[in-house]
C-alpha cells in the first residue's frame, strides 16, 4: 500500500511554502508519522531542510525534465515505507516552461499525475476578501487539480483574518488556518536561496520552533485528512472530459491516482515498464560532497547505486583527493565562490585532480565546472588558482543570474552517453564567464529557442558546463 500524498502550493514566490512545508513536515515526525519528502522543480536547497525536518531523504519531481514513467517511478520509491508524503511546488503553482518531457515543470503538473490534493498557502498581506477572488481563480484554472484548502500566511489581525478567511470559504473552499506574520520563524538566505541545512545553526531547534508555529494557527488534522481521502479513494479522473490544447499538450491524459505500477492509473500511463532513470556513468563514481559541492540529486545516487555503481564521497574542503579507486569523478555544484581561498590552498584535492585527470574521467556541473578552469574571482574581486585542467576563468566580482531549464545534446563521445544524446536538466548561477576556450562539452538550448549554443568545455577526459543534470 503506497503512502497518501498532498502537495503545498501558492500563487507566487515567497508566500510561505516553505514555511508551512517544513513545519507541518516537521510536526508529523513528531507524531510519529514517517513523512516522505518531495520537492517540486530543480531545487537542491530546499530538500536538504525536508531531510532534517523528516529523518527521510526524499525526492525532486520535475515534469519538464521527466518523463511521466520516471516521476511515477521516483514517487513510488521514495513512498515506500511512508504514512504520507508531503511535497513542496515551486513558483506559483501552474508556473513553468514550454516543451516540457511530461508537462510545463508547473507543480500543478506534479499534483494532477499522482492523484495529490493541493494544500493553498495564501499570501494576505495587502488583502482582505480580494484573496477570494484569487483562491478561486487559482481553484478553477484546471479541473485536474483539486485545492483541498487554504492556509492564510502573514495575517495582521483577527479581523483581517476574517475577511479573507470568510470570503474564501464562501466559496466552499476550506480554511485550513490563518499563520501570522512573524519574522522570527523566518530562515536566513543568501544568493541561490535559504542557507543550506547544513549551515544553519541550531537547525533542529529552528525546525521544532516552525512546527509548534504551525501547530498553533493551523488545523494540521485537516491537512492530513485531505491527502488521506484522496488516496483512498483511488479513482482515476475521466479523461475524457473536454480540455483545452494547451493542457492536452501539458500532460497524459490520466492522473496517477496511485503510485503503485500496478494500479489502474500507472497501467492507463503505461508505467509498468519504462520511467529508466539516466545510467550511472561509470561502475566506481567518486562524489565531491561538503558545503562547497552540495547540489547532488539524490535521484541521481539512488538509481546510479539501483544499476549497480559505487558512489565513493569525499570533501574537497577536508583536502581530500578522489579515491584512486574510482574510475569517474564527479564535482557537483554548489557553492565554491565562498569557499575559493580554501579550495585552492587544498593542494591535495588540486592535486588529486590533476592526478585523477591522468587515468579517469572528470566531470564538473556549475560550481564543479568552475573548480576545474584556471582561477575563480570571488566576490570581493580576489583571483584563486584552480584545478587549470580546463582553459576556463570566471567571476563574481560583477554578478548576473542566468537560471532556466536547459535540454541539451552532447557534442563529444562521454560517460554520460555518445555524441548527439539528449539530456534534460537546468542553469543557476551568478558567475559570469571571463574565458571559456576549446571544445564544448554539449550543445545546449533553453525552453523558449531552438537555437543551440556551445556550452561548457571538454578535453582529455575532463569536462563540465553550468548544465545540472535531472534526466
Amino acid at each position: 500500500m503506497n503512502a497518501p500524498g498532498l502537495l503545498i502550493g501558492a500563487a507566487r514566490s515567497s508566500s510561505g511554502k516553505t514555511t508551512l512545508t517544513l513545519g507541518l513536515m516537521r510536526a508529523l515526525t513528531r507524531r510519529g508519522l514517517r513523512v516522505a519528502p518531495v520537492k517540486c522543480g530543480p531545487d537542491y536547497i530546499d530538500p536538504a531542510f525536508h531531510a532534517a525536518a523528516t529523518g527521510r531523504a526524499g525526492v525532486n519531481l520535475d515534469s519538464w525534465a521527466m518523463d511521466a514513467a520516471l516521476i511515477a517511478r521516483l514517487a513510488a520509491r521514495v513512498s515506500e515505507g511512508a504514512d504520507i508524503v508531503v511535497a513542496e511546488g515551486a513558483m506559483g503553482l501552474f508556473d513553468g516552461a514550454p516543451g516540457g518531457a511530461a508537462g510545463i515543470g508547473a507543480s500543478a503538473d506534479i499534483a494532477a499525475m499522482l492523484g495529490w490534493p493541493v494544500a493553498l498557502v495564501h499570501d494576505v498581506s495587502g488583502q482582505g476578501q480580494t484573496a477570494a477572488a484569487i483562491v478561486r481563480g487559482i481553484a478553477g484554472h484546471d479541473a485536474r487539480v483539486k485545492v483541498a484548502g487554504v492556509v492564510l500566511n502573514r495575517v495582521g489581525s483577527e479581523r483581517h483574518r476574517k475577511l479573507a478567511g470568510q470570503a474564501i470559504e464562501a466559496l466552499g473552499i476550506p480554511v485550513f488556518g490563518a499563520l501570522p506574520r512573524d519574522e522570527a520563524v523566518s530562515f536566513p538566505e543568501r544568493h541561490l536561496g535559504l542557507v543550506q541545512a547544513g549551515e544553519t545553526l541550531e537547525l533542529d531547534a529552528r525546525l521544532d520552533a516552525l512546527a509548534d508555529f504551525v501547530e498553533a494557527h493551523v488545523d494540521v488534522e485537516a491537512i492530513v485528512a485531505c491527502g488521506t481521502i484522496a488516496a483512498t479513494s483511488n479513482v482515476i479522473p475521466d479523461a475524457s472530459r473536454k480540455r483545452s490544447d494547451r493542457e492536452s499538450s501539458m500532460t497524459p491524459d490520466a492522473p496517477v491516482a496511485a503510485l503503485d505500477s500496478r494500479s489502474p492509473a500507472a497501467r492507463a500511463l503505461g508505467m509498468t515498464s519504462g520511467g529508466a532513470p539516466l545510467p550511472p556513468p561509470a561502475q566506481r563514481i567518486a562524489v565531491a560532497r561538503d558545503d562547497a559541492f552540495s547540489f547532488f540529486y539524490p535521484h541521481l545516487a539512488q538509481s546510479w547505486r539501483d544499476a549497480g555503481a559505487e558512489l565513493c564521497f569525499f570533501s574537497p574542503l577536508a583536502d581530500e583527493a578522489p579515491p584512486e579507486e574510482c574510475d569517474l569523478c564527479w564535482l557537483p555544484g554548489g557553492y565554491p565562490e565562498l569557499h575559493a581561498g580554501r579550495l585552492s590552498a587544498a593542494q591535495g584535492f588540486i592535486k588529486g585532480l590533476r592526478r585523477f585527470a591522468q587515468r579517469g574521467w572528470l566531470h564538473g556541473e556549475c560550481g564543479g565546472y568552475m573548480v576545474l578552469g584556471r582561477a575563480l574571482i570571488d566576490a570581493a574581486g580576489a583571483a584563486h588558482e584552480m584545478a587549470g585542467l580546463l582553459e576556463l576563468e570566471t567571476s563574481f566580482a560583477g554578478r548576473k543570474l542566468h537560471l532556466g531549464y536547459r535540454q541539451a545534446r552532447l557534442a563529444v563521445d562521454h560517460p554520460l552517453g555518445a555524441v548527439g544524446v539528449r539530456l534534460r536538466g537546468h542553469e543557476f548561477h551568478y558567475a559570469t564567464v571571463l574565458r571559456e576556450d576549446g571544445a564544448p562539452f554539449a550543445l545546449a538550448r533553453d525552453a523558449y529557442s531552438d537555437d543551440e549554443r556551445p556550452a561548457g568545455l571538454a578535453r582529455n577526459g575532463v569536462s563540465g558546463s553550468f548544465f545540472h543534470l535531472m534526466a
